[in-house]
């Protein structure tokens, strides 16, 4: 079993900077792959970026690359969100999500994660 918890949502203005911040609890954080993904209103989940276990590889929707990083630091069993030059469009609910033990290689699909965190709310105004 894995908990999740995100942090670091927010109200910001338009073209700054939120850094989310997802902790696991549980197994071992670096056996497995996490990702981030997005919910606007009245919109489907959407996949935001992934992260394999070691940190080594990752990838991210074309909506935001070049302005989001994904990272992780193992030892302190947590997922990074650093997102940049922020748009009203990148309003969302942001969460976190976990693969299953083993299950080491970043994906952009939400049914190959097995863990959910309960999001975080993030504003941008224009």
């Amino acid at each position: 079993q894995v908990q999740l918890v995100e942090s670091g949502g927010g109200l910001v203005q338009a073209g700054g900077s939120l850094r989310l911040s997802c902790e696991a609890a549980g197994r071992t954080f670096s056996s497995f792959a996490m990702g981030w993904f997005r919910q606007a209103p009245g919109k489907e989940r959407e996949f935001v970026a992934t992260i394999n276990w070691s940190g080594s590889s990752s990838y991210y929707a074309d909506s935001v690359k070049g302005r989001f990083t994904i990272s992780r630091d193992n030892a302190k069993r947590t997922v990074y969100l650093q997102m940049n030059s922020l748009k009203p469009e990148d309003t969302a609910v942001y969460y976190c999500a976990a693969r299953s033990s083993g299950s080491t290689l970043e994906t952009p699909y939400q049914s190959r994660y097995y863990y959910w965190g309960q999001g975080t709310q993030v504003t941008v105004s224009s």
